[in-house]
């Protein structure tokens, strides 16, 4: 088993910062950084509303970076929305079981949960699992499934 490490290094204070990861899930990482620049800077609890109204498609996730061919949503017309948005479900509810994780770590330090603000959400593509399509007259093409890192840190403010 590999050994994975945190991004948030140097600014880390145990005694402040409360953090948690999954690792190799099989998400879309273009869907989880969206998600990730949606809820950092939230608090716990908004975070958690937020992306459960995202599983059940009442409000879409803005797509600030990966908007090519991206339509617009209604629900996100306002004053500094970003028009492009669709539902990461998946993505969202792989990020709902962290949350819940990150809450668990933070009420074990025992932190206040209702002023935990998450400062850190970054996801990044991990191991590449090589598949083969098979194709007319005994050929094969390679297909590659990216499998997702996600981390979260957060501290009390």
């Amino acid at each position: 088993m590999p050994e994975f490490d945190y991004t948030f290094k140097k600014q880390y204070d145990k005694s402040k910062h409360v953090r948690a990861s999954i690792r190799e899930v099989d998400i879309s990482h273009k869907h989880a950084i969206e998600i990730c620049n949606a809820i950092k800077g939230m608090k716990l609890e908004k975070a958690k509303e937020y992306l459960e109204k995202v599983v059940a498609k009442e409000m879409p996730v803005p797509f600030r970076h990966y908007h090519t061919k991206v339509g617009h949503r209604s629900e996100l017309k306002g004053k500094n929305a970003f028009p492009a948005g669709r539902y990461p479900v998946k993505a969202a509810r792989e990020i709902l079981r962290l949350l819940a994780n990150l809450e668990a770590n933070s009420e074990y330090k025992g932190m206040d949960l209702d002023r935990v603000t998450i400062i850190h959400a970054c996801a990044y593509p991990g191991v590449k699992i090589r598949k083969f399509m098979p194709r007319a007259f005994g050929r094969g093409s390679a297909r590659f499934n990216t499998l997702t890192h996600v981390e979260l840190v957060a501290s009390e403010k």
